[in-house]
């Protein structure tokens, strides 16, 4: 990479004086962090919660989507989530390639907003460090949510029809959300909260995953009744990724390394270790066992739920919400999706509108209760607000959140549907039956383990009786 003219022969004119060296380097480090929970931690449970003979694709579902995302995020995405307004919810599509801009002091999004009466309700955000911080820290959030959406998709959608719809997808939806809730668009001004991903990430890929499921169609009959994960230490692996990426996750919310960072992180992982526990003794009383994937789906519901409020409500809250996200995605993936006729219908694979869809709205409604008035007051762009807990103005900040709420999931299903009716007319959604009965070896002609079992084609000079004698020790 070619050094600015500014810079050549003068390193030190590269620590601006506007720069924080401390908050640069958390800043990247916590981008470091989101990144690993998708490569190699997405990577890893994705292929380890899955049929063996899905282990490979679903993996690999995952390391496009992480890549593709970041082309296209650098050449038009990212200006259309935090660039100058196109629309009160777009931004204008441009490359975030130009060096010049990328050593320029961060700063998103452009405007504040201040009421009638004068007081400020939104605020600008100048964070201490390069613009190519904000670039990264932003792009490994966008990827990790296409990622999600892929797990309503594992075990049947055409690789091809992925490969289309990423780009897709992260055009036409990713960027209204990230605009809207955090760019300066009209719910960001609106005051909604959102502190780091609630609306952004978990709704919208909770939602565009059910979506898509109902568009691509289900898995063949034999993988929905039959879908034994292949590597529970796999996923185990994955899990332990995520919770402790989390730390970047809503850590890096404030793009500082401060008061509201480490509330957040300790919020984060008080509320994932309740819905753990109530997850765990919920699956013990009512099934007689605790069940280790449970206990997965648990620890991915309390870091959603957590995330939309994370840095702007106390430890207390944060335990209540752990119950919550703990029992009641519990009970829509356990008890309601069994009796739900639409749930039935579509085959959203991992239960991605459970664990991230349900659990991002029950996250962003209890920070509407629970917002508290001083912690908001660190987090620029909802100074002023509070919870409806608090009294005053809370009831207010209640429907912000479930409005901000209907308009992503609203946006969601119809682009979502949009987006596949598109693709279907270009290629299959869907991989044929005889590609769907073998699985990787047909897809890709790979396989996740070195060993003949349910999907492989038969080789009888591999598998067969007479080859096994041929090569049995004499």
């Amino acid at each position: 990479m070619s050094v600015p003219v500014a810079y050549q022969g003068n390193t030190s004119a590269a620590v601006a004086d506007w720069l924080n060296k401390g908050d640069n380097a958390w800043q990247l480090t916590a981008s470091t962090l989101v990144g690993l929970m998708s490569v190699p931690g997405m990577v890893v449970l994705y292929g380890g919660v899955v049929k063996k003979k899905w282990a490979v694709n679903s993996a690999f579902m995952a390391l496009y989507a992480f890549a593709a995302v970041w082309i296209c995020w650098v050449v038009w995405a990212y200006n259309m989530s935090f660039g100058e307004e196109l629309l009160p919810f777009w931004g204008k599509a441009g490359p975030a390639l130009d060096q010049a801009f990328l050593v320029g002091r961060a700063s998103l999004p452009a405007t504040a907003h201040y009421r009638a009466d004068g007081t400020l309700e939104t605020a600008m955000v100048e964070p201490y460090f390069p613009m190519a911080t904000v670039v990264y820290f932003q792009c490994v959030f966008a990827a990790i949510t296409l990622i999600l959406v892929a797990g309503s998709l594992l075990g049947r959608m055409s690789f091809l029809a992925w490969m289309l719809f990423v780009p897709l997808w992260l055009t036409f939806s990713y960027t209204v959300g990230a605009f809207s809730v955090w760019g300066g668009g009209f719910l960001f001004q609106w005051g909604v909260i959102d502190y780091c991903g609630g609306y952004v990430i978990h709704i919208p890929a909770g939602v565009a995953g059910f979506t898509a499921a109902y568009w691509v169609g289900p898995r063949t009959k034999k993988d929905r009744e039959n879908f034994p994960p292949n590597n529970i230490l796999f996923a185990l692996t994955g899990a332990g990724l995520l919770w402790m990426g989390w730390a970047g996750f809503n850590g890096g919310g404030p793009y500082a390394a401060n008061v509201d960072s480490s509330m957040a992180i300790l919020n984060t992982n008080i509320c994932t270790a309740a819905s753990l526990i109530v997850w765990t003794c919920l699956d013990a009383v009512f099934f007689k066992k605790p069940s280790v994937v449970g206990a997965v789906q648990a620890v991915i519901t309390g870091l959603v739920c957590i995330t939309p409020g994370a840095g702007v409500v106390q430890g207390w809250a944060a335990l209540v919400m752990g119950v919550l996200s703990g029992s009641i995605p519990w009970y829509t993936m356990m008890v309601l999706h069994k009796r739900s006729k639409l749930l039935q219908r579509v085959d959203d694979t991992l239960g991605v509108i459970h664990t991230h869809g349900v659990a991002g709205l029950l996250g962003g409604v209890l920070t509407g209760l629970f917002a508290e008035p001083n912690l908001c007051n660190l987090f620029l762009p909802v100074t002023n607000s509070r919870g409806a807990f608090y009294g005053g103005t809370g009831g207010a900040q209640l429907g912000k959140q479930i409005a901000g709420a209907l308009f992503v999931i609203g946006w969601n299903v119809v682009v979502t549907s949009i987006i596949c009716v598109v693709i279907r007319l270009v290629v299959p959604l869907r991989m044929p039956e005889e590609k769907l009965a073998i699985g990787d070896d047909a897809v890709h002609g790979e396989e996740a383990y070195a060993l003949w079992g349910d999907g492989e084609h038969y080789d009888d000079t591999k598998h067969g009786a007479e080859h096994s004698a041929a090569v049995a020790p004499v």
